[in-house]
């Protein structure tokens, strides 16, 4: 009796240890998936302003409109907060649960200052009158920064939401599982945005 119960456990256990295998495979690789839909959504934002990019309709110019040391600035926003993630995530490898909090919160705040600046570009191209409506330029300008821009608000609240779970679960499997899905996301808008920042902004200035 006592070989056939520490037999069924076994089995149990190795059953539990499949399916978790299972789900955590299933789980990245839709995330993958989920991230090649995203990178044909910027690849068609992007050829785009390709084709309308110098459409600017009698109006501003990105030499009239773009401030490069403005948009360098929040570039490196954005990169410091891939580099924060990683220290992150290896905060979480060592099992820090307080380090790993205090990266993750230093991330959310460079996310957050990258999107003031983008939101004060906006607010200041509006202002000059140089809208979405303005031209086929500033519609497709608009767009595909607009959208970068929505997705790393995502990332921020989908930051705070793991912050929560993590402060009071702990590093459980399915934490590890959600932390590197963010880190791939997170890192995906970097990658994003340095094609944002060369074929937009530092293209258009020097063409």
């Amino acid at each position: 009796m006592a070989n056939t119960a520490t037999m069924n456990n076994a089995s149990a256990q190795e059953f539990y240890l499949t399916e978790e295998h299972h789900v955590e495979n299933g789980t990245m690789l839709g995330f993958w998936l989920y991230l090649m839909s995203d990178c044909l959504i910027f690849a068609c934002l992007f050829a785009m302003y390709g084709v309308l990019g110098a459409n600017y309709a009698a109006g501003p110019s990105p030499k009239d409109l773009f401030d490069l040391e403005l948009v360098a600035l929040n570039t490196s926003m954005l990169l410091l907060s891939s580099i924060t993630y990683g220290f992150a995530m290896l905060e979480m490898a060592r099992k820090r649960k307080t380090a790993t909090l205090m990266w993750l919160a230093i991330t959310g705040c460079f996310g957050l200052a990258f999107l003031g600046i983008e939101l004060y570009e906006f607010h200041h191209l509006i202002h000059e009158g140089a809208g979405p409506q303005r031209s086929a330029f500033l519609s497709a300008f608009f767009t595909l920064v607009g959208t970068h821009g929505l997705h790393v608000t995502f990332g921020c609240i989908w930051l705070v939401t793991l912050m929560v779970q993590l402060h009071k679960n702990g590093f459980t499997t399915v934490m590890r599982r959600r932390l590197n899905c963010l880190s791939l996301f997170w890192h995906f808008l970097d990658v994003v945005w340095i094609g944002v920042f060369t074929f937009v902004y530092l293209l258009g200035v020097l063409r």
